[in-house]
């Protein structure tokens, strides 16, 4: 864990297959999905730009496009996988209705 925002490892993957199954299976990933979630929870964590991503983390146009991909709701489903994920972890954020915020 190079940053605050990012997860240890064991806790992504307990997380890992509901992030996978967003993607094609059309050839085998070279890219680190935990250094992507990371980088996507570094910039929903600190606001930035997606540009500004530190070079820590995978390009921020790859970034960017998983974060297209997870948090799309699919078909007949209620959540969309960063939704699940978050609600699986217990965080809370912008995913939960403001009704339903524990302060």
């Amino acid at each position: 864990m190079k940053y605050p925002s990012d997860v240890s490892e064991e806790q992504f993957e307990k997380i890992r297959s509901i992030l996978e199954a967003c993607r094609r299976k059309t050839k085998p990933t070279t890219i680190n999905l935990y250094e992507v979630f990371c980088g996507v929870l570094y910039l929903l964590k600190s606001g930035c730009q997606w540009r500004m991503i530190p070079k820590d983390y995978p390009k921020w146009q790859t970034c960017y496009a998983y974060w297209q991909k997870w948090s799309k709701k699919r078909e007949g489903e209620e959540f969309s996988a960063l939704e699940k994920v978050f609600k699986k972890n217990g965080w809370r954020g912008a995913c939960e209705p403001w009704e339903k915020r524990k302060d």
